[in-house]
This record gives C-alpha cells, sequence and structure tokens, in this order.
C-alpha cells in the first residue's frame, strides 16, 4: 500500500525517498495540496504470465531436421562427465 507524502516532503529528503523506493520496495502517493498529482513506486522487474506466453508464442517451431539435431545434441551432452566442483 503507498503511503500518502507532501511533495515538499518529498523534495527536502528526496534521496531518502527514492532509497527506499529502491531498497525497501516502497510506494508513495505525492500531494500537493489536497490533490493527488503523483506517485513514486519501484519499477516492475520481470514480466507477467499473460507477457511470458504471448512471447513463447512468437518463437518459430523448429523442423524436423532441427529437431532431430536437437534431440541429437541432448544425447551427447548426458553422455559427457559430470562437472567436478574442484573446491571439494
Amino acid at each position: 500500500m503507498s503511503k500518502a507524502i507532501k511533495v515538499t516532503e518529498l523534495l527536502r529528503n528526496f534521496s531518502d525517498y527514492i532509497a527506499r523506493v529502491a531498497y525497501k520496495g516502497e510506494s508513495f502517493i505525492l500531494h500537493k495540496g489536497k490533490l493527488k498529482v503523483a506517485e513514486l513506486k519501484p519499477v516492475p522487474i520481470g514480466c507477467t504470465l499473460r507477457e511470458l506466453r504471448d512471447s513463447l508464442k512468437k518463437i518459430p517451431l523448429l523442423d524436423k531436421s532441427e529437431s532431430l539435431e536437437f534431440r541429437k545434441d541432448l544425447k551427447v551432452s548426458k553422455k559427457k562427465e559430470k562437472l567436478v566442483n574442484p573446491w571439494e
């Protein structure tokens, strides 16, 4: 939930509010007098499931030969030795 603050309060403590938005994920509704004028909130990261679904629909399907090559590559990768942690 967004907290209401006055624009003058934001201006007096601008870097503090920016840090709160950036690092704590807080949101603020800015008021000038009694009027709501803006909202300060974190930028959304990632995408929605709908956007992901739409993006996946745009990926072209593999044709038969590409599909066979991909299957072959998967089999080869499974046969390779497992990675060893050198620090163990």
